[in-house]
């Protein structure tokens, strides 16, 4: 197992952020990416506040340390070998540890147990990838939009890293600029331009971006899936997790620092997701039945869908980015899309388009009628079900996300499957597949009709 070993007071620097003494040319720059040494916050929206390797910082550098106030250090060896051209055949193809979109759903990153990959959506292609030679696992891939910086943790049988630690890596000099250590195993990460959010199995630490001071910290009940989400626009952030009884989610308003506890399920929390603004929250339960939707300010329930009748294992929601959508995926092989009749910025539930199937809840008769249905027969009959749906794999875990243009979903499989596809959002029904890939096996590709094909 490869191991990181703690450096010595006197290899360390004098401060964080490193010092801004310009690094040689980097034959793996990636122009894909946005380097935060070449751009200003002022110049594009995905950078950074501040940028971590340029500016001075009073912070002072520590040995890796169990206080998680003083958790940075420099890396001893900070530039693994990396070979980003590295040839692959069908007989090494990498076992995947790691599957995320980023912020935006323009992207999503691998991780394998050979390094990390990162791919861009529409149009589906490879950025690129970083393989280290000694095949060292990378279990979590945090990016940060598409600018330069990512979160990365240890996996596999053979780690990278170990899994204590959050490694910041900087693929602007393709290295690791520093690291964040923990004294038990780091289960995922959250980014923000302002904000690195550490989620460990019953704790999270909140971080400050650019000096790595510690900010908060909050105790969950167990939480093995590291389940949190974050806000992405700008202005202060909010935050949901779990929180201290089985079925309670914990949302944290940063700007009036205010929290607030909602009690979405009998069971435990499964899943969940946040609209960018923080305002809309999805939650599924062990059972995986139903999905609520929550307003986070007051914790109301908005609105219950149903996926199914069967108990089933959620494995991720995702909201459009208007919150006029919402994308359910689980082990039972069907990606369901739901319409939702949330208020969003923009556009109000009267603006939408409804299916023929859909009532219209504003009608006195309508909302009798099924008065009078939930009176005399189960709840199951008079539930809300998707709009269109999407078969897949039964047993494949699944992981979806919006597609950037109109009634698109994008789909991520463990297999290493990547499907673009396009719901009517009149007539509802299935979905027709756009594109097929398998990012594991490049050369292979869909013809859309579930034939593999060769590509040229």
């Amino acid at each position: 197992m490869n191991t990181l070993s703690t450096p010595s007071s006197s290899s360390l620097s004098p401060s964080w952020p490193l010092s801004d003494t310009p690094p040689k040319p980097d034959p793996n720059y990636n122009p894909e990416f946005l380097s935060l040494r070449h751009s200003s916050v002022s110049d594009h929206p995905y950078t950074p506040q501040v940028m971590l390797d340029s500016q001075p910082s009073n912070h002072p550098l520590h040995e890796s340390s169990e206080d998680p106030s003083h958790p940075l250090s420099l890396i001893q060896n900070p530039n693994p070998t990396v070979n980003p051209d590295a040839p692959e055949s069908q007989s090494s193809v990498p076992n995947l540890l790691h599957l995320s979109f980023n912020q935006d759903s323009g992207c999503f990153a691998v991780g394998t147990d050979h390094g990390f990959r990162i791919y861009n959506c529409d149009p589906y292609r490879e950025l690129f990838r970083r393989d280290f030679d000694n095949g060292g696992g990378v279990g979590v891939v945090e990016m940060l939009f598409r600018c330069n910086i990512l979160a990365l943790v240890g996996g596999g049988p053979d780690p990278q890293y170990p899994v204590n630690k959050v490694m910041i890596w900087d693929d602007h000099q393709s290295r690791c600029i520093g690291e964040l250590s923990f004294r038990s195993e780091v289960k995922s990460v959250r980014l923000r331009r302002d904000r690195i959010i550490v989620i460990l199995v019953q704790k999270i630490f909140v971080y400050n971006f650019a000096d790595l001071k510690l900010l908060h910290q909050i105790e969950t009940i167990a939480n093995p899936k590291g389940l949190c989400q974050v806000s992405q626009v700008s202005g202060p952030m909010v935050l949901v997790c779990p929180g201290l009884q089985k079925g309670q989610i914990r949302v944290e308003y940063y700007g009036s620092k205010r929290t607030k506890f909602i009690m979405a399920h009998d069971s435990r929390i499964a899943c969940f997701a946040l609209t960018q603004d923080g305002r809309f929250l999805a939650t599924a339960s062990s059972k995986g039945t139903l999905v609520r939707v929550f307003n986070t300010l007051d914790g109301s329930l908005l609105q219950e869908v149903r996926r199914g009748a069967d108990r089933a294992e959620i494995y991720s929601l995702a909201f459009s980015s208007n919150a006029q959508w919402l994308a359910v995926s689980s082990d039972k092989g069907t990606v369901h899309v739901f319409s939702l009749k949330v208020d969003s910025v923009n556009n109000t539930a009267s603006d939408r388009p409804r299916i023929a199937s859909e009532p219209n809840m504003s009608s006195p008769s309508a909302i009798s009628s099924l008065s009078f249905i939930k009176g005399v027969l189960p709840r199951y009959f008079s539930s809300e079900w998707s709009v269109a749906q999407f078969r897949l794999h039964e047993g494949y875990q699944y992981i979806v996300a919006f597609g950037h243009q109109k009634n698109t979903v994008v789909i991520l499989g463990m297999d290493g499957s990547f499907y673009r596809c396009h719901f009517d959002p009149l007539t509802g029904r299935e979905m027709t597949q756009l594109e097929c890939h398998n990012f594991l096996k490049p050369e292979e590709t869909s013809d859309g009709f579930g034939q593999t094909v060769r590509e040229p």
